[in-house]
């Protein structure tokens, strides 16, 4: 296939560009916001943001071998000694994506986007996919308008499918950064309580997160629904490509979870397309089967066999801080820090209770942020699942986690509140852990992997 390049053309069709110097402008294959990782005959785009402002490193960025750069038109007389291609836009943010748009189309590679609230379909998808075709696929946090197009830029002609999470904290988001990748196939995992600081309530992340669902739609993509989450399954009828998946009721793609091993790993089945397999994961946990399940349903759309299916599933790998298992001869540890919400705490506390290897059980709890409106309420309310868990012991810290702990009985139950870090980590270096099952967890904010890492150094 012939090498992609941004043209001269491309940057003439880009809404609002005025292009100077144009007669020294050759085709690119490289287009980049960071001046430090700039390539050779690259296009560097001058990205303004809330703490950075890229137009700082435009100097940087030609030094360092940018033949093109793309400005703002307002400070386009901070660059007469620039002696490359310039680009000037109404706005960089903008530009960078429709030219990200524009490089999706030149490299003709397949799109699939996801965007949900347990965030790990993904990487599980990206594992299964890799059997079969060469696949580029989000890292980091790159799924919001900014990280949607660097992603696309990481693809190349040789890029068979592009894996891309589309995430969103406010209301435009995701119809934004999915006008700029345009699916070829699309899935909400689910919709939970992520984002009710910004989104008010489930009605507001279906209808952001919907948008993604309605882009791949429009230009007659698939559209997966997860058919045991009732604002999906009602919300299907306003899509015409369906393809049905679940645990529960008539799918076109039915997933059972038959049973759990010791160590509470699923061993799940899943049947559709006119093929059965039968798979134990290597991940932790309910939701994790879940997105197995929808990983599953895009692998198979795309045309995965069977034997491809279930060689990608050895290789799948639980990310760091998403229910992450530590295991040594006397305790096992779950990390799960890298977010949290209601559901997703109730989700762990649910793989605590099936670990049958250790005896005892222990928590350890932290906020759990953006809950907006009630999220005091919303702590409390966790005590029944603990109590349902059988917890043997729980510690807490941030001042919502305090609602939970006074909420607790004090019969049968270890609890104790920290309100200052250090107070816990001490006490997480002497705490007895033989054989035990730990789980971690708490929102980002909280830095819920410091004491993690405690527990982990204590298993070796």
């Amino acid at each position: 296939m012939k090498q992609a390049k941004i043209t001269l053309e491309d940057l003439f069709n880009l809404p609002s560009a005025v292009i100077y110097n144009p007669d020294g402008y050759k085709p690119v294959r490289y287009v980049s916001i960071d001046s430090r990782t700039i390539k050779k005959n690259s296009l560097f785009v001058a990205i303004e943001g809330n703490k950075f402002d890229g137009h700082k490193f435009v100097t940087d960025a030609v030094k360092n071998g940018a033949s093109a750069i793309v400005i703002n038109k307002k400070k386009l007389n901070q660059y007469d000694n620039v002696n490359v291609t310039i680009v000037a836009v109404d706005d960089t943010t903008k530009a960078f994506g429709q030219l990200a748009n524009l490089w999706r189309h030149k490299i003709n590679a397949k799109v699939a986007a996801i965007t949900g609230s347990n965030g790990k379909t993904k990487e599980i998808l990206s594992s299964l996919l890799a059997e079969k075709y060469k696949v580029v696929k989000t890292e980091a946090n790159n799924n919001n308008h900014i990280g949607v197009p660097l992603t696309i830029f990481e693809a190349d002609e040789k890029t068979e499918v592009i894996v891309l999470e589309q995430g969103t904290n406010h209301f435009k988001e995701i119809e934004y950064s999915a006008n700029i990748s345009e699916p070829d196939i699309a899935l909400i995992t689910n919709i939970g309580d992520s984002h009710l600081e910004f989104l008010e309530n489930r009605e507001g992340v279906y209808k952001e997160k919907s948008a993604l669902l309605g882009v791949t739609d429009k230009r007659n993509g698939t559209v997966l629904i997860n058919n045991d989450d009732p604002f999906l399954r009602n919300g299907k009828k306003s899509f015409s490509n369906v393809i049905t998946y679940g645990f529960k009721g008539k799918v076109e793609i039915k997933g059972k979870i038959e049973r759990y091993n010791e160590v509470g790993l699923p061993v799940i089945s899943i049947e559709g397309k006119g093929k059965k397999i039968e798979a134990e994961l290597p991940v932790h946990g309910e939701a994790n089967a879940e997105d197995y399940l929808a990983a599953v349903s895009i692998a198979l759309e795309l045309g995965l066999k069977k034997n491809e299916i279930l060689d990608g599933t050895k290789k799948i790998t639980a990310v760091k801080g998403r229910m992450k298992a530590s295991e040594s001869e006397k305790a096992l540890l779950l990390d799960d820090t890298y977010n949290s919400n209601p559901d997703s705490v109730i989700a762990g506390l649910e793989v605590l209770k099936r670990v049958k290897k250790y005896k005892r059980k222990i928590v350890v709890l932290g906020d759990m942020l953006e809950l907006g409106k009630g999220e005091y309420e919303m702590h409390a309310q966790l005590s029944g699942a603990v109590v349902k868990s059988k917890v043997d012991e729980i510690y807490t810290t941030g001042k919502r986690m305090k609602k939970l702990y006074e909420s607790l009985p004090d019969k049968k139950l270890k609890k104790q509140h920290f309100i200052r870090k250090d107070s816990l980590m001490k006490y997480l270096k002497e705490l007895d852990i033989d054989n035990a099952v730990i789980l971690v967890k708490g929102s980002r904010g909280m830095k819920m992997e410091d004491y993690a890492d405690i527990l982990k150094s204590r298993l070796s």
